[in-house]
């Protein structure tokens, strides 16, 4: 209630910001806000060459396969990386005037999934073009969504209070970036390993939502409540983590930004 409160008291900060981030981004290009679609289309493209062309992967729906993983790494990554950068580069704000400083980061969050859904549309075209049906089952896709939705503001409450204390944290999750992309199955089929190695990648949880999405839209299977459950604590501990460490190191951060 607090968090609606203040977010009603700042509302046309908030606004304003979402606007200036969306702006920012796609400033001074060519497509503006085209490059949502065509840089997740040119992956897409360098991906499906690579791997189904070049190297022949044979999984079904490959294209669908590629395009599950890709949409929710690319939100992940993006949202993290974006509110990684949400106190530094708004320290000449909350600095000077007293903000709720969590205000920054969700907007930065806005922007990306303001992004995410042009590029859902886009899955969804594909979807009908390689012959999937779309069934009452894809409206399960609203519970990965928003878990994904509170999980990267959470990593993002969190990354943000660490680069303000640690610069060397935006090289560092870099780094961390990339192993969780490659332990997240975009490209390639964890059914070939054996079960415990399976088990070890559900503690990615990139993964096991990337997971989700494959088994609504490629095999029309709803995941189980282990799933679902597996998904809500990741969200959750993500987000009560970041909030917590927003709240017990808030009048710190201007001492060191």
């Amino acid at each position: 209630m607090t968090l609606f409160h203040e977010l009603r008291k700042h509302k046309f900060l908030f606004d304003e910001l979402v606007k200036r981030d969306f702006v920012r981004k796609y400033k001074r290009t060519v497509l503006g806000m085209g490059w949502s679609i065509c840089a997740p289309m040119l992956n897409l493209l360098v991906l499906w060459i690579v791997f189904g062309y070049l190297l022949k992967v044979n999984i079904p729906h490959f294209v669908i396969f590629l395009f599950s993983g890709q949409l929710v790494y690319s939100y992940f990554s993006e949202a993290s990386s974006m509110g990684m950068m949400a106190l530094l580069n708004n320290a000449p704000i909350f600095t000077k005037v007293n903000v709720p400083k969590y205000l920054f980061l969700l907007s930065q969050n806005v922007s990306s999934l303001i992004n995410f859904g042009l590029t859902l549309f886009l899955y969804l075209v594909f979807i009908l073009l390689d012959g999937l049906p779309i069934t009452w089952k894809f409206i399960c896709l609203l519970y990965p969504i928003a878990c994904l939705l509170m999980f990267n503001v959470g990593i993002g409450l969190v990354l943000s209070a660490l680069l303000v204390f640690f610069r060397d944290m935006q090289y560092l999750w870099g780094i961390a970036s990339q192993i969780i992309m490659w332990g997240s199955a975009i490209f390639y089929s964890v059914d070939s390993f054996g079960p415990t190695v399976q088990k070890v990648f559900m503690l990615n949880p990139v993964f096991v939502f990337i997971e989700y999405f494959r088994n609504i839209v490629i095999q029309g299977n709803v995941p189980g409540i282990e799933i679902h459950l597996l998904l809500l604590l990741y969200s959750t501990t993500a987000l009560a983590f970041g909030a917590w460490v927003y709240k017990r190191y808030n009048t710190e951060f201007l001492y060191y930004v």
